[in-house]
C-alpha cells in the first residue's frame, strides 16, 4: 500500500465538496485525472469510499470513517511541520547555557536571559552555573551549547568570542587606609594580604588576576575560598583585600569599599565559547546574535 499525502487531500476535498466538479476547481485541478485518483486510492484500501449515482456523489460509511482518519492524519503532517520549522527557527527546543558567577552581574546578560525568555517562551532555557574549567568539557561533549566564561586556555574543539572587556576593582575593608583612596594600583594591592579563590576550583579569575599582581611582587593569599560571594563576605569582615570583575559591584556592603584599578591591564575578558564542529541550534544563534547585540548597545538596558 503506497498511499501518498495528496491522496488524502484529494479525497478530503471530494469528500467535503460532495462533488467532483467543484473538489477539481477547489484544488486546481481538472476533474478526470481527480476521479482516476479517487479510484486509486480506493482499490489501494480496498473499500468503496463513495456512492455514486449519475446525480449524487455521497459518502459510504467506509468513507465517513476514512474521512475522519484522514482530516486527523493531514492535521498531524501539518502540526509536525510547524513544529519542525519553529525548531529550526529557534522558536522551540531547548537551550543550555553554561556561565561563570560573575556572568548573571552583567547586564547585558542577564538583559539577554529576560528578553529571549519573553520573545520565545517555548524554547526550555537551561542555566547551568559552573566555573570556567568546569564548562569546558559539557560545551566539547555537547551537553551545552554556549559558555560564558573568563579568559582561558580551550581545547582545538571550542571557540570563542570575547563580549567584553570588563574592568577588574579592587576591594577593600571600610576602615583600611586604602578606603580613602580614589583609586589604588596593583603594585599597592601586591602588597596586602590576599582573600582569593582556590587554585583548584578552577576559575578563570585565578590565572588571570595573580598573573597580573606578579608583575608586581609576590601576593600573599592569606585565605582561599571557592565562590566570588566569600571572598567579598570576607573581605567585609577585614581579613584582607581582593581583585573581582567590575560586575560584582552590584553587590554592596557597608563594611567594604569597591575602588578602581588605575593600571589600564586591570581588565578581565568574559568569552563566549561554543563547540567549533558542532551544528549549533538556531535557538543558540538567536541568543549569541542577541548578546552582541546588547553588548554592542542596541538594546538598551534598564540597569546601564
Amino acid at each position: 500500500m503506497n498511499i501518498e499525502l495528496r491522496h488524502l487531500r484529494y479525497f478530503v476535498a471530494v469528500a467535503e465538496e460532495l462533488h467532483f466538479g467543484r473538489a477539481a476547481a477547489r484544488l486546481n485541478i481538472s476533474q478526470p485525472p481527480l476521479s482516476q485518483q479517487i479510484q486509486i486510492l480506493e482499490h489501494q484500501i480496498e473499500a468503496r469510499l463513495f456512492a455514486r449515482t449519475n446525480r449524487s456523489v455521497s459518502l459510504t460509511e467506509a468513507g465517513k470513517q476514512f474521512l475522519a482518519d484522514s482530516r486527523q492524519i493531514l492535521l498531524q503532517v501539518e502540526d509536525a511541520a510547524a513544529r519542525a520549522a519553529r525548531l529550526h527557527q529557534g522558536e522551540t527546543g531547548e537551550l543550555r547555557i553554561g556561565f561563570t558567577s560573575s556572568a548573571p552581574f552583567i547586564s547585558a546578560v542577564s538583559d539577554t536571559l529576560s528578553r529571549f525568555r519573553r520573545q520565545y517562551p517555548d524554547v526550555h532555557i537551561q542555566t547551568r552555573e559552573s566555573n570556567t574549567r568546569e564548562q569546558i568539557a559539557p560545551l566539547s561533549e555537547g551537553a551545552l551549547d554556549l559558555g560564558l566564561m573568563r579568559k582561558t586556555h580551550l581545547p582545538d574543539t571550542l571557540e570563542h568570542q570575547v563580549i567584553l572587556h570588563e574592568p577588574l576593582l579592587a576591594m577593600v575593608p571600610r576602615d583600611h587606609p586604602l578606603a580613602q583612596r580614589e583609586s589604588v594600583t596593583l603594585a599597592e594591592l601586591v602588597l596586602e594580604p590576599l582573600v582569593f579563590f582556590d587554585p583548584h576550583v578552577g576559575t578563570g579569575l585565578y590565572d588571570d588576576i595573580l598573573g597580573l599582581l606578579r608583575r608586581f611582587g609576590s601576593p600573599a593569599i592569606t585565605q582561599e575560598v571557592g565562590e566570588a560571594m566569600t571572598i567579598i563576605g570576607l573581605v567585609s569582615a577585614g581579613l584582607g583585600v581582593s581583585i573581582l570583575p567590575a560586575s560584582f559591584k552590584r553587590v554592596q556592603l557597608n563594611e567594604m569599599r569597591w575602588l578602581p584599578i588605575a593600571d589600564p591591564e586591570a581588565v578581565s575578558e568574559m568569552w563566549l565559547v561554543w563547540a567549533k564542529h558542532r551544528e549549533q541550534s538556531q535557538a543558540a544563534s538567536r541568543f549569541r546574535q542577541q548578546l552582541l547585540a546588547a553588548i554592542n548597545g542596541e538594546f538598551l538596558s534598564p540597569k546601564a
